[in-house]
């Protein structure tokens, strides 16, 4: 089985996904910005986030089946730590993310690269040429351009992270190119090594384009990854698209919607193919209190993604809380089912459902993105 795993401007989560920070995200929540850290021209992020997770099944194995990174049951955890040094290209520019934490040993679990990868999320420099009209090259290991979920919690509307992220691709190492066309529509292309692995498992490589038009109300990002992923062939590629509309009618309420469509080629012909779709809302009730609601329905059709055919379904409600600048609580309520029974229940019992309760705290400081 395969691993398991409104402050933002329109305008930064388009630089976010597509240039600065290659992961999809709706924008976070509406609050004062934690002051600036800087030394000389770099400027520092971090974080810390732990929680606590119930699991009304109990299982016996003390994990959350199909999740990222709220994985550990019934019990404290510290999901990640992370410490993050940047500076923008002006015209040569760099990032360093360093790790820690469950939530970056599941993030590289299929990593052939070794242990060390687990403390490095990100690390790549960049190149933007005054005279190329914004033009910017990225090179390294960086987050997927895929979904509309970012890693780090306290950028998303939930704490849970939903089964697109989970079972979807988290990083990449190669090289990125990023081209805005106007003032609303940039594009990409990528060359990579491949899904989830900094040390390629073959001598192919993966083809990534992608897109991002933003505008006041609306954003649709679109991400296709094409290349092959089977360890020692380049036989059987791998095929991916991942689409996000995000819409933000007032600062009050945003919406986005997830699809994702993909399927993966067998040797000697035939393919596994899997499709999702996820939606989620978010209600800003005042400066301090939001809402998320998140609904959405994933079919593993020959087993790709979980080692199952099966259909799974997940509802997750998340409500938030600002304590003071640069830390925050959630509260979140997540059922998750499926067709078949795959959920552990106790020592040895399965059920076709899972249903968790979680508190979870996060302390931020520096840019927040």
């Amino acid at each position: 089985m395969r691993r398991y795993t409104c402050a933002y401007t329109l305008l930064l989560l388009s630089s976010s996904l597509m240039g600065q920070e290659a992961a999809q995200s709706p924008p976070a929540p509406t609050a004062p910005a934690p002051p600036a850290w800087s030394a000389g021209a770099i400027r520092f992020s971090g974080l810390v986030d732990g929680y606590y997770s119930l699991n009304f099944n109990h299982p016996a194995s003390g994990s959350n089946l199909y999740r990222n990174f709220d994985v550990m049951a019934n019990q404290f955890s510290l999901n990640m730590a992370r410490l993050t040094l940047e500076h923008d290209p002006d015209p040569v520019g760099f990032k360093l993310d360093l790790g820690f934490g469950k939530a970056f040993q599941l993030f590289h679990a299929t990593e052939p690269g070794g242990d060390i990868m687990d403390w490095v999320p990100q690390a790549y420099v960049s190149l933007k040429p005054t005279q190329m009209k914004g033009t910017q090259f990225d090179f390294g290991k960086f987050y997927t351009s895929a979904g509309a979920e970012p890693t780090e919690t306290h950028l998303n509307w939930n704490y849970s992270r939903s089964l697109i992220y989970a079972l979807g691709p988290y990083y990449h190492m190669g090289m990125r190119v990023t081209q805005p066309l106007n003032d609303k529509l940039t594009v990409g292309v990528q060359l990579l090594n491949g899904w989830n692995n900094v040390q390629d498992n073959n001598t192919g490589k993966t083809l990534g384009l992608t897109s991002a038009f933003t505008t006041s109300k609306a954003s649709w990002f679109n991400t296709y990854y094409t290349g092959p992923e089977k360890t020692g062939t380049n036989q059987g590629k791998r095929n991916f698209y991942d689409t996000v509309l995000l819409l933000t009618p007032s600062e009050k309420a945003s919406f986005y919607v997830n699809f994702d469509y993909g399927t993966e080629r067998y040797v000697g012909g035939g393919s596994q193919d899997w499709i999702a779709l996820a939606g989620a809302a978010r209600f800003q009730v005042t400066d301090r209190v939001a809402f998320s609601p998140r609904l959405e329905y994933y079919y593993d059709k020959e087993g790709w993604a979980t080692g199952q055919q099966q259909k799974l379904k997940e509802f997750t409600f998340t409500a938030e809380y600002k304590m003071v600048e640069g830390l925050l609580a959630r509260a979140e309520y997540r059922r998750d089912w499926s067709d078949q029974a795959v959920f552990e229940r106790g020592a040895g019992g399965v059920f076709k459902n899972q249903t968790t309760m979680l508190v979870g705290v996060v302390a931020f400081f520096g840019p927040t993105r």
